[in-house]
């Protein structure tokens, strides 16, 4: 792709995304995510309904009058994208591929937490750490994260889950908003998720295509493994075949929600022929 192409992609994606961003999301990002603590303002009197457990005792036993601490939300919070780019993802039947709603997706979090005056970084995965670029402020960074999201070629095309939450947890020391972007066909990542998710806040984004739930009796067809490159002639008449399939993609997306869900993070489920706008307001609207 020339640079001339790559910046008209991405002018598009920024048009699109920033102004479900401006007028969709940015008043319901900032009340779904609060501030990553509360820090001390001021002291005064106590008030009928003032919470018992912020009594300033000191200041309460000096005066004989009760006083309580006041605190402020510290509102600068910190987004990480952790999107994988593995095979699996340059996937689609119907409008467009995994990887293209994806970039979409990460592009409308970031304008919101753009909008809120965060930090936002980027975590590229397959079976290893792509690439990391660090959290940063303002639109163009913004925009050089959905450059890399266009135009980056991983060098694999496996996929590791696990992998990238350990990486993520090494570099982000403070307290992070984490949406993790894939389509989950992965295992092993179970453990690795609950301990990010005791210190992050954490949010699986499943980006999926219909048709990837059921083989279709298609004949004799060939196939290829888009993370192994393998090809294969596979009988897609044999309803054993078919059965086999199904359980095999069935039990990764039962394997997704079930950590998600004791690891006490959050999930979304995208498929790509329906609007990721509703599922991601429905979303903020439920936790907000």
């Amino acid at each position: 792709m020339d640079t001339k192409e790559l910046l008209k992609k991405v002018r598009k994606i920024e048009i699109k995304t920033r102004r479900l961003s401006d007028h969709i999301f940015g008043g319901e990002y900032h009340s779904t995510f609060k501030g990553r603590g509360m820090t001390f303002s001021e002291v005064r009197q106590y008030q009928f309904g003032d919470d018992v457990r912020n009594i300033d005792w000191n200041v309460t036993a000096r005066t004989n009058q009760p006083h309580i601490k006041v605190f402020e939300e510290e509102r600068e919070l910190i987004m990480m994208l952790m999107v994988d780019i593995s095979g699996s993802e340059l996937f689609g039947t119907d409008q467009q591929f995994k990887n293209e709603i994806v970039t979409e997706i990460s592009a409308t979090l970031a304008f919101s937490a753009t909008q809120n005056n965060d930090k936002i970084g980027l975590i590229l995965f397959t079976d290893e750490v792509e690439l990391f670029i660090p959290p940063k402020k303002g639109r163009s960074h913004v925009l050089r994260i959905i450059r890399e999201l266009i135009e980056f070629e991983p060098k694999s095309r496996g996929t590791n889950v696990a992998e990238a939450l350990k990486f993520m947890r090494n570099v982000m020391k403070k307290k992070a908003i984490v949406f993790v972007l894939s389509d989950f066909i992965a295992d092993n990542y179970s453990q690795t998720l609950k301990i990010a998710a005791g210190k992050h806040d954490v949010t699986g984004i499943r980006v999926y295509d219909k048709s990837e739930e059921a083989i279709p009796n298609l004949g004799m067809v060939q196939m290829q493994d888009e993370e192994s490159g393998e090809l294969m002639l596979v009988n897609t008449s044999s309803k054993k075949v078919r059965q086999n399939y199904s359980k095999f993609y069935h039990e990764k997306v039962a394997y997704y929600k079930d950590s998600f869900a004791k690891a006490g993070a959050g999930t979304i489920d995208c498929r790509v022929d329906e609007s990721y706008v509703k599922k991601l307001l429905g979303y903020f609207k439920r936790r907000g």
